[in-house]
């Protein structure tokens, strides 16, 4: 006989069935999936319950800004696919999720979204904390409400192969509370895998093929695409097979090893004048998983090269900014895979080989290593002659701290990087070491980003080291968080370049309207960040001295649990965007 729920529905399972909240997270246990972020409130009780019953990890946030950022973390350095949920209260609570759901969605970046919905019997009563649904529909993938108990399982089954399909993506899936507390037996759900990403037309591989390997310069430019679709193998057999410098997106760093020969920097703010001329020089460009957005191209006014081969899963990014001449819409691994076995044939044709690549022979023209190189080099003078214009007495420039922090971490640690102005020296002078070694922000651009992320990835991968690194003004939105570290035993180190100042907002202010120098720091109201993460239980250390950086920070990485280390930085020096754009005839002289 059937039974009465909760809600005045019927309870097929009867009062001895699992709850949908338990149905729930076995879905999600059945898809890969033993982790979740989120802040406890009566309505996601249920779910809470759940969890803790099965065994999987549920993290206590102290805010909900940071729950969907540290779901970001943990996807972006997880294999492909990989990927948490989020759980949250109704209104403010998933109004507070929004940022990381936005970001995520910029990013392309998978995660599960659980948002328990006010009780279906007071919706549209102005119950607390309710908010339309709708209000999540642009920061999300997709935006599902459930209103039948027996919708529950199916719904998240879905939103699960959604988030992963490419172009991959946070989904959010409403709950109500009387639904999740109910018994009502769950419909089988059978196994529908994400389609698999579009394959490019065997055309459009052999007419990309005949640009670039007729080109005497070749360049390609990389994105976030390569990392989501685990592509920066077949990126690399396609550059060494080109012998072509790549240059990256914010979001493509670390696709190719930066310590890779043909390595030639990131396109951002702070790009270099000799990194632009790299893109300019060029005759042909291969751009690869990214939209060509104007956070990365500085809206559209960064070179690029006269003919351009641009490979993207959405065709509205298809010369839009720049003209293309040859556009593809494909994955970016299967494009990049077929075409590097296409540029094996070439050489076997034409008797070249991979080691010299198929643009060997090609006349006059610096060879693609060389090419990098000079870029890096050029960095190089500038990144020296910044660090020998402070003075002994002055505080130390974010170069600096950075060189010495990279020196102190093994090459396998996964670093996540805030946002801020630091971001932009990190950008350009911190090597990242893989595809799923580093993290930051791409068009988006929040801060208080990186302490979250990082809770994510230590998560993710457990047995590598997982380092923070943020200026004061993003770790202060969400410093919260050091908390989080201690109170779950997260084994995090954070570095944390103190300036006490928004210093890319008071340079702009000074420089371009008139404000007095530091016009938004905290001078008067120093900002001590030892006190703060000791008061949160997390050992910390303060350090002023170039050489005690690396020191500081190889005993942080080495304790068992979470550390800060505070650097003390310049809050005058010159900002990334100033420094590298500027004339580069001075540095070629020094």
């Amino acid at each position: 006989m059937d039974t009465t729920d909760s809600s005045g529905g019927t309870d097929p399972g009867g009062s001895d069935g699992p709850t949908v909240a338990e149905a729930v997270v076995d879905q999600m246990l059945a898809r890969g999936m033993d982790v979740a972020f989120g802040i406890p409130g009566k309505q996601t009780l249920p779910l809470n319950r759940a969890l803790a019953d099965r065994d999987a990890r549920f993290v206590v946030a102290r805010h909900e800004t940071a729950v969907t950022h540290q779901a970001w973390g943990y996807a972006e350095t997880s294999d492909p696919g990989a990927m948490a949920a989020t759980v949250v209260v109704p209104g403010p609570g998933d109004t507070n999720a929004m940022n990381g759901l936005k970001n995520a969605l910029n990013d392309c970046v998978p995660l599960l979204h659980l948002a328990v919905e006010t009780e279906r019997e007071v919706r549209g009563g102005d119950g607390i904390h309710e908010t339309p649904p709708e209000t999540y529909d642009t920061v999300v993938k997709e935006n599902v409400l459930v209103d039948s108990p027996a919708g529950a399982v199916p719904a998240v089954a879905d939103a699960i192969r959604v988030a992963r399909e490419h172009p991959q993506g946070p989904v959010r899936v409403g709950i109500p509370k009387d639904v999740l507390a109910s018994r009502t037996a769950q419909p089988a759900v059978g196994e529908r895998s994400p389609s698999a990403p579009q394959a490019p037309p065997a055309e459009a591989v052999d007419r990309a093929a005949e640009l670039l390997a007729g080109a005497d310069a070749p360049v390609v430019l990389a994105g976030g695409g390569v990392r989501r679709a685990d592509a920066s193998d077949a990126l690399r057999s396609v550059a060494e097979a080109l012998d072509a410098p790549v240059v990256t997106t914010y979001k493509g760093k670390g696709t190719l090893p930066e310590t890779h020969a043909l390595s030639a920097g990131v396109l951002c703010g702070g790009s270099s004048a000799e990194l632009r001329e790299l893109l300019a020089a060029a005759d042909v460009g291969l751009v690869v998983g990214s939209d060509l957005d104007a956070v990365a191209t500085a809206s559209w006014s960064a070179p690029t090269p006269d003919r351009l081969v641009h490979v993207t899963l959405d065709g509205d990014d298809i010369g839009f900014g720049y003209e293309t001449e040859l556009g593809v819409v494909a994955d970016a691994d299967r494009f990049l895979r077929a075409l590097s076995d296409r540029l094996d044939e070439v050489d076997a044709v034409d008797g070249s080989t991979p080691a010299t690549g198929a643009g060997a022979g090609k006349a006059e023209t610096a060879d693609g290593a060389e090419r990098a190189g000079a870029v890096r080099s050029a960095d190089e003078r500038r990144f020296a002659a910044l660090a020998e214009e402070r003075a002994p007495d002055e505080p130390l420039r974010s170069v600096e701290v950075l060189r010495e922090v990279r020196e102190a971490l093994p090459e396998e640690t996964v670093v996540t990087a805030d946002a801020g102005g630091f971001r932009l020296w990190t950008l350009v002078s911190f090597p990242a070491a893989g595809p799923r070694s580093y993290v930051n922000p791409g068009s988006w651009a929040t801060m208080g980003t990186g302490l979250p992320s990082a809770i994510g990835a230590k998560l993710a991968n457990p047995d590598r080291d997982a380092v923070a690194l943020t200026g004061d003004g993003g770790l202060m939105m969400c410093v919260h968080e050091l908390h989080t570290l201690a109170a779950e035993d997260i084994d995090v180190t954070v570095v944390a370049l103190n300036n006490d100042d928004y210093a890319i907002i008071s340079e702009e202010a000074s420089r371009s309207y008139g404000f007095p120098e530091g016009a938004y720091g905290w001078g008067e109201a120093d900002l001590d960040l030892v006190a703060v993460a000791s008061g949160m239980g997390v050992p910390a250390e303060r350090v002023t001295d170039r050489d005690a950086v690396a020191d500081a920070v190889d005993a942080a990485r080495r304790r068992d649990g979470p550390a800060l280390v505070e650097v003390v930085t310049d809050p005058t020096e010159p900002q990334a965007s100033e420094w590298m754009t500027r004339d580069p005839r001075p540095d070629r002289e020094r």
